[in-house]
């Protein structure tokens, strides 16, 4: 039984973007607090109605988050 949701964030030209790895939900925003917003109401709707045991995930998962930083430039 998996306990947690992976989720990552990343920045497209205009937006962020939040795509889960383990779990089919993707959502943006156009700053950080809106995408993580957009991210929990996608992954509550998402899970609305579901046996967690069916999708093979405990009672309550929690979701872990990486943020991938743009290219770095060097002075």
């Amino acid at each position: 039984m998996k306990n947690i949701i992976y989720v990552t964030i990343y920045k497209d030209e205009k937006y962020y973007v939040a795509e889960g790895l383990n779990l089919s939900v993707v959502t943006q925003g156009k700053n950080l607090d809106e995408v993580v917003a957009n991210l929990k109401e996608a992954i509550e709707l998402h899970l609305e109605d579901e046996n967690l045991a069916d999708l093979n995930f405990g009672a309550h998962p929690q979701v872990v988050v990486n943020f991938e930083l743009p290219t770095l430039v060097y002075a």
